[in-house]
């Protein structure tokens, strides 16, 4: 529950005011939760400017109080950080360390969620990257087989190919040319039964990811051997009614850029 303390409470309403769900009211010139209509979302735990708001259904110690120093990214720099995101597909023979896996996760954990779902969760794998990666390819070739025999598409056969490929070069050489994976030490799995929430926590992980001198590659085969067989959810332990939304491959970069890149004027529409 959600909780005031009444000592240190004010009554100056603000809480009141900025509760979307109407779920907070003065009583006795001090703010009452009625944990009615609550969603748990913490802006009362954010906006009060005593500290008396606090709940045993989350970690208070996750709570930081806000400083200028500590919360402000300038906005040209942060545009400039966008802008010099890459794919990374050269990693070096280095092990990421936990500690900086966690950190990424933290970036998601912290991400906005519809209605304070909280439902986005994360798959770490390490130690069970060659046999995510036998699986995955098992599914791709299987998926490409059947794009040949039934597609005209002259794309989807490129890519029909390129998975047959890949399938028989890691069968011949499990260690050999990697292009699943491309060698990444790490992969983080990013699923829930909310895609947009999962979209947007992988979003920043991805800023995390960089800041931390780390790169990745969003696997766009995987995701798609996902949706086309459950084998890999199995072997994950993905409950049915998740949907897989993001596979980071994370590891350090072997390859260093030195400008960012010109994209598409944007199509945008103002009203």
């Amino acid at each position: 529950m959600f909780k005031v303390n009444s000592e240190l409470c004010i009554g100056c309403g603000m809480c009141v005011k900025d509760c979307f769900v109407r779920d907070i009211e003065l009583v006795g010139g001090k703010a009452l939760i009625k944990n009615i209509t609550c969603f748990k979302c913490g802006h009362c735990i954010a906006v009060c400017p005593v500290a008396a708001v606090y709940t045993d259904e989350y970690n208070m110690d996750d709570v930081v109080e806000y400083s200028k120093e500590k919360f402000t990214i300038e906005p040209d720099n942060l545009l400039n950080f966008i802008k010099f995101e890459r794919t990374v597909r050269q990693f070096k023979e280095k092990d990421v360390e936990n500690e900086k896996l966690l950190k990424i996760i933290e970036a998601g954990r912290f991400t906005q969620t519809a209605g304070n779902a909280q439902n986005v969760n994360y798959i770490v794998v390490k130690e069970q990257i060659q046999e995510v990666k036998k699986i995955t390819l098992e599914v791709l070739k299987s998926l490409g087989e059947h794009v040949l025999e039934n597609s005209a598409n002259l794309l989807y056969k490129r890519y029909a190919k390129m998975w047959i490929k890949m399938y028989n070069d890691f069968i011949s050489n499990p260690l050999g040319i990697d292009n699943l994976f491309f060698k990444a030490p790490a992969l983080i799995i990013v699923t829930s039964e909310h895609p947009l929430n999962a979209g947007l926590a992988s979003a920043n992980m991805k800023l995390m990811i960089d800041a931390l001198g780390l790169g990745t590659v969003f696997s766009g085969f995987f995701t798609r051997a996902c949706e086309a067989n459950s084998k890999i959810k199995d072997f994950l332990g993905v409950e049915e009614n998740q949907i897989v939304v993001s596979c980071m491959v994370i590891g350090y970069p072997n390859v260093k850029y030195l400008r960012s890149v010109p994209r598409k004027v944007p199509n945008i529409i103002w009203k």
